[in-house]
């Protein structure tokens, strides 16, 4: 029973569901006053989600079980990652070994989700975005998965994500030494990419190709890809503050922290132009990946 509960209500699907919408709706918020607008109201996010679920589902006539399911195997990902970390975080002791490895793992299902959605469509506009979004997958999985082995060698080489919590908690968080900041640094650019934030919503890109990966979805199927988006700004910062942040976990040390790499997400969001797909391999493959090896570099050198 207690299992249940954290995978569907704390710290899993409803919770992180309801601070992801609510992230969301602060990142358009801060993006409204930045352009000079007044912005949506709290509950906008809540809204749409809504709103959708009450609208025509429209299938394609080829591929309808990929498609129709896609949306449900992020979703479900996300979840089993929001429940694992947050038990990392609110009791160490009770994570498993390897559950650093799963999460990685995990996190990868949603950009693979919008790409069988997107291919089972047969729209051309889609099959682009499909596209864009596997080059992106290719070009950031790399230095994330550095920047996570950096956290691995500074936190004595364990791939227990509750053992680096409690590491942090008896010596200071990594992202206070020359390496665990550069890997902050790495995995922040490429949590941005997860998002699929600008500069790197490439793969929707509404004024070049109508959405793209979405183009085709409509009703409920579009709600759960709006939801797993709003899961995911929720998971990124909170995985983050587990792997670099995590000398103080309380409540209000989290969600300030939270917030903090929410703001920064944000910021990015908003202060840079949107990146071509090339641009962003050579991006992710060049100076963020030589980035994310100094930083390993110096982690197994003890800095």
């Amino acid at each position: 029973m207690k299992a249940i509960f954290g995978y569907l209500i704390f710290p899993g699907f409803l919770f992180s569901a309801c601070v992801g919408l609510l992230a969301g709706w602060l990142d358009r918020k801060v993006t409204a006053r930045i352009q000079w607008r007044v912005g949506p109201p709290w509950y906008q996010n809540f809204v749409d989600i809504v709103k959708l679920l009450g609208k025509e589902t429209i299938v394609p006539e080829a591929g309808r079980a990929t498609f129709l399911l896609s949306p449900y195997l992020g979703l479900l990902s996300l979840v089993l990652v929001s429940a694992i970390v947050g038990r990392a975080l609110l009791a160490p002791s009770e994570s498993f070994a390897g559950d650093i490895i799963v999460v990685v793992y995990l996190l990868v299902m949603p950009a693979i989700a919008l790409l069988i959605g997107a291919s089972s469509s047969r729209n051309p506009l889609a099959s682009v975005g499909a596209s864009r979004e596997m080059k992106l997958l290719l070009g950031y999985e790399l230095p994330f998965i550095i920047a996570i082995l950096t956290v691995i060698i500074k936190a004595g080489v364990t791939v227990h994500l509750g053992e680096i919590v409690d590491h942090q908690r008896n010596f200071g968080s990594l992202i206070f030494s020359p390496s665990g900041a550069i890997a902050f640094v790495v995995a922040l650019l490429c949590t941005q990419a997860k998002l699929g934030l600008v500069p790197f919503d490439m793969s929707e890109a509404e004024q070049e190709i109508m959405a793209g990966v979405l183009i085709e979805y409509s009703g409920l199927p579009l709600a759960i890809f709006k939801l797993n988006k709003a899961v995911l700004l929720y998971v990124m910062p909170v995985f983050l503050i587990s792997l670099f942040l995590g000398k103080d976990t309380g409540p209000l040390f989290v969600a300030l922290k939270f917030v903090a790499i929410l703001v920064a997400v944000v910021l990015i969001r908003n202060t840079n132009p949107r990146l071509r797909i090339d641009q962003a391999l050579r991006f992710f493959w060049g100076p963020v990946t030589v980035l994310a090896l100094l930083g390993l570099l110096l982690a197994l050198r003890g800095f």
